[in-house]
């Protein structure tokens, strides 16, 4: 037989794998974002924040920044489905200015859905209504739920904002959303590692805490086929946030 041959016996016994982009070691991804670029994946988030029920991943147009112009580095995730245009962020470190970060975001994702259309014309050049969600879970407390606005930003209290923006943010910590965490499973399977991580962490080097946890994790089936393909990848990552969160956290002490 064949190498082609044992190469296509090999995919149907295994069914249809997921496909995970590489991300670019010139950026610093996270590894919320490499889980979430998956549209299957991508779409049972959506459900599980919506409550809607789609099942195919095709209706998905996903339009995640490259490279936004205002801030020099890709948003985590966006994309259209039934018309609505929704901004996922993943943050390891509460930031009050995330509605700011999001409306720029929002420009950038409006002015390329709009680059073909005529907008000095008088015809209406129709718009996909965004929504704006954060899944924190760093180490600092938060409730489960929280609205971070625009206008907590502005200088001058007004009776009525011209402009505003509100993005939910939601704790995706172990412990708490756990109706969430019922409807998405990769969800909850990415608080656990995360979670293990920081046990770990508080009593051995960060690089040996990753790794305890990514060898348990692939043990307990918990994001095991990701992290068995991944894993290098995984763990750098890994690392990278965790170290950048503890910067963080040190210069505010």
């Amino acid at each position: 037989m064949s190498r082609k041959q044992k190469k296509q016996n090999r995919k149907k016994q295994g069914g249809e794998k997921k496909v995970y982009p590489v991300p670019d070691r010139n950026y610093k991804s996270s590894l919320f974002t490499m889980l979430f670029s998956d549209k299957k994946e991508l779409l049972g988030l959506y459900n599980a924040v919506s409550g809607k029920q789609y099942k195919d991943p095709g209706a998905l147009s996903v339009n995640t920044l490259e490279n936004a112009i205002y801030m020099a580095i890709k948003n985590d995730l966006s994309f259209v489905i039934d018309s609505r245009l929704s901004l996922y962020e993943h943050q390891s470190t509460y930031s009050p200015n995330l509605p700011l970060r999001m409306l720029l975001y929002l420009a950038d994702l409006y002015a390329d859905l709009t680059k073909n259309e005529n907008l000095y014309g008088r015809k209406k050049v129709m718009l996909p209504p965004p929504q704006f969600i954060i899944f924190y879970n760093g180490e600092e407390k938060q409730p489960d739920r929280r609205i971070l606005k625009l206008s907590d930003l502005y200088e001058v209290e007004e009776e009525e904002y011209k402009l505003e923006l509100e993005a939910v943010m939601l704790n995706i910590n172990a412990g708490h959303n756990p109706e969430l965490f019922r409807a998405c499973k990769t969800l909850a399977d990415y608080a656990e590692y995360t979670a293990s991580i920081r046990r770990y962490a508080a009593k051995m080097p960060i690089e040996e805490a990753v790794e305890r946890t990514i060898t348990e994790c692939i043990r307990e089936g918990i994001l095991e086929e990701f992290l068995r393909k991944y894993r290098a990848e995984a763990k750098r990552m890994s690392i990278y946030v965790y170290d950048q969160a503890r910067h963080i956290r040190q210069e505010r002490e």
